[in-house]
């Protein structure tokens, strides 16, 4: 990838298309950073902290729908609402399959 000449915010893919998505997030870490008055390092540090927490949800309720983990250890990991919320979803796309099966 080679830099375009607008001042350094995005990237040239091979067909020319600009990269915007990095000049976007970079403009949000620094209108966040402005707005709370912290420096970018600490929105960057609280945004990964973030993503790394949903993403181990996702990952102990996939394991839990899945049958690899027991109720009540993906409740100790994640926390009881997020469990039942977890089991109210499968339960509604069960009935939208069976419904569609039977239509």
């Amino acid at each position: 990838m080679t830099k375009t000449p607008n001042s350094g915010r995005g990237f040239k893919k091979h067909d020319g298309k600009l990269c915007s998505m990095a000049a976007e997030l970079s403009d949000r870490v620094r209108q966040i950073a402005k707005e709370r008055g912290v420096p970018e390092s600490e929105v960057f540090e609280r945004a990964l902290e973030r993503g790394l927490e949903e993403l181990w949800d996702d990952l102990m309720l996939a394991q839990y729908l899945d049958g690899e983990l027991d109720r009540e250890e993906a409740i100790e990991r994640v926390g009881r609402a997020k469990v039942k919320r977890a089991e109210r979803e499968l339960e509604i796309v069960e009935e939208d399959v069976e419904w569609g099966l039977n239509a």
